[in-house]
C-alpha cells in the first residue's frame, strides 16, 4: 500500500502555532489571532486523521493476515474477510482526506473575483459571444447565490460587448472560476452570414482575485488620473458631469477606465479595485514564472494568450483543451451549467498537486505565494 507523505513538517508547524497561541500577547491582534486559530484547527484535524489512517492500515493488515492464517478457526477467518472491505473503504476515504488537507491551499481561493471579458478576433461575432459569456457567468453566479457588480463596459453596435469588467462577490468565487482564464474560441454560423459558412471567433477571459489594499501598496504619486465627460444614453439620462475616470499606473503602464457610474468618486473606487487586482495578478504571475518556469501543470498556465476551450455550435460540442474534456450539451452550458467543467478542472489540478506532494515542506499560508511550486 502506497504510503502517505511524512506528517513531520505539519506536526512541527502545529507545535509552532500552539506556542504562539500560548503567548500572553497572542490576542492583541484579533485578525492575526483568528488566522492562526483557523490554521491550528485544520492542522489538528490533519494530524488526527493521519494517525487514525495509520491505525486503520494496521487493522487492514491484521485482517488480511488473520484471514490467511491456517491455524485460525474458519469462523474467525470468515469474520475477518467480511470486515476487510469496510476497513479498506474507510482507510481509502481517510487517505484522500489527509492528502487533500496536505495540499497547500491557494490563499486567494476565498477571494471575490474581478472578471474581464474582451472580444478578440472575429469582429461583431466576437462581441456577441463576449456578451453570451457574460450572461453564462452571470447565470452561474446567480445559481450559486453570488452577486454581480458591473465595473466597466464597452458595447458594440450589434448589442455585444467589446469589453465588460465586473466583480463577483460570494463564497469561494475565485476557487470556482480561476481556471476560466484564457482564450475561448467559438465556431458557428453568424446571424449575418448569408451563405451558412461557419466562422471562428475568439474571446479573452481574465479572472483576477480581488485585491485588498493590504495586498498591493500603490503610491499615489505613481498614478496619473484623468477625468472626462462620460457618454450617456441620451434624453433625460444623459451624463452631463465629468465623471468618467481613467487611471494610469506609470511604473507598469497599466490603464484602467471606469465610466459606469454617474459619480466620479464611485468610478474612481471601481477603477482602483480593478487596478489593484491586476497588479496583484501581475505580481503572482511573476512569482510563478520564477519558481515554476520549467513546470507546466495539466491545467495549463491560465495565461490569457492560451486557447483553453472551443464552443462548436454546429456539433453541439464543447472541448476544454487543457484536460481533453468534451461535452455535447452546449445549450445547458450557455445557460450557466458549467459545474461539470469546473469540477473536472479542479480534479485535474488536485491530481497534479498530489503527484508533487511527496517530499513537500510545509509552508504557512502567508509564505506560500513567495515559494509556490
Amino acid at each position: 500500500m502506497e504510503e502517505l507523505p511524512s506528517i513531520a513538517p505539519f506536526q512541527r508547524r502545529l507545535e509552532e502555532l500552539d506556542a504562539q497561541m500560548a503567548a500572553p500577547a497572542f490576542y492583541t491582534n484579533p485578525r492575526r489571532a483568528a488566522e492562526v486559530s483557523r490554521e491550528q484547527q485544520k492542522l489538528q484535524q490533519l494530524v488526527a486523521d493521519y494517525h487514525e489512517h495509520a491505525r486503520l492500515e494496521r487493522e487492514v493488515a491484521e485482517a488480511i493476515a488473520f484471514g490467511k492464517d491456517p491455524a485460525a478457526e474458519a469462523d474467525f477467518r470468515a469474520l475477518a474477510a467480511s470486515e476487510l472491505p469496510e476497513l479498506e473503504r474507510r482507510c481509502a476515504v481517510l487517505k484522500q482526506a489527509v492528502l487533500l488537507a496536505m495540499i497547500p491551499p491557494d490563499p486567494t481561493d476565498s477571494r471575490n473575483t474581478v472578471m474581464e471579458i474582451r472580444a478578440g478576433t472575429g469582429g461583431d461575432e466576437a462581441t456577441l459571444f463576449a456578451a453570451e459569456l457574460f450572461r453564462l457567468y452571470s447565470r452561474y453566479a446567480d445559481n450559486r447565490g453570488w452577486r454581480i457588480q458591473p465595473m466597466s463596459s464597452s458595447s458594440s453596435e450589434r448589442g455585444g460587448f467589446k469589453e465588460v469588467i465586473f466583480l463577483i462577490t460570494g463564497i469561494d468565487v475565485y476557487r470556482q472560476l480561476k481556471f476560466e482564464s484564457g482564450v475561448h474560441r467559438v465556431q458557428r454560423v453568424p446571424v449575418t452570414e448569408a451563405n451558412g459558412r461557419i466562422h471562428t471567433s475568439t474571446v479573452t477571459v481574465a479572472v483576477l482575485p480581488e485585491a485588498e489594499e493590504v495586498d498591493v501598496q500603490i503610491d499615489p504619486q505613481e498614478l496619473e488620473i484623468t477625468v472626462t465627460r462620460a457618454s450617456g444614453p441620451g434624453g433625460q439620462g444623459v451624463n452631463t458631469t465629468d465623471s468618467a475616470v481613467q487611471i494610469l499606473h506609470k511604473p507598469t503602464g497599466l490603464i484602467v477606465t471606469c465610466a459606469d457610474e454617474r459619480s466620479q468618486i464611485k468610478n474612481k473606487a471601481k477603477a482602483m479595485t480593478v487596478l489593484r487586482s491586476r497588479l496583484l495578478q501581475r505580481g503572482e504571475d511573476e512569482e510563478r514564472a520564477k519558481y515554476a518556469a520549467t513546470r507546466r501543470s495539466q491545467i495549463g498556465s491560465g495565461d490569457r494568450s492560451e486557447r483553453i476551450r472551443t464552443y462548436n455550435f454546429p456539433q453541439n460540442r464543447l472541448t476544454d483543451h487543457r484536460i481533453g474534456l468534451t461535452l455535447y450539451n452546449l445549450p445547458q452550458v450557455m445557460e450557466g451549467g458549467i459545474e461539470q467543467i469546473v469540477e473536472a478542472l479542479q480534479k485535474a489540478d488536485y491530481e497534479q498537486k498530489l503527484s508533487a506532494l511527496t517530499g513537500q515542506v510545509y509552508l504557512p499560508p502567508r509564505l506560500r505565494t513567495e515559494s509556490e511550486d
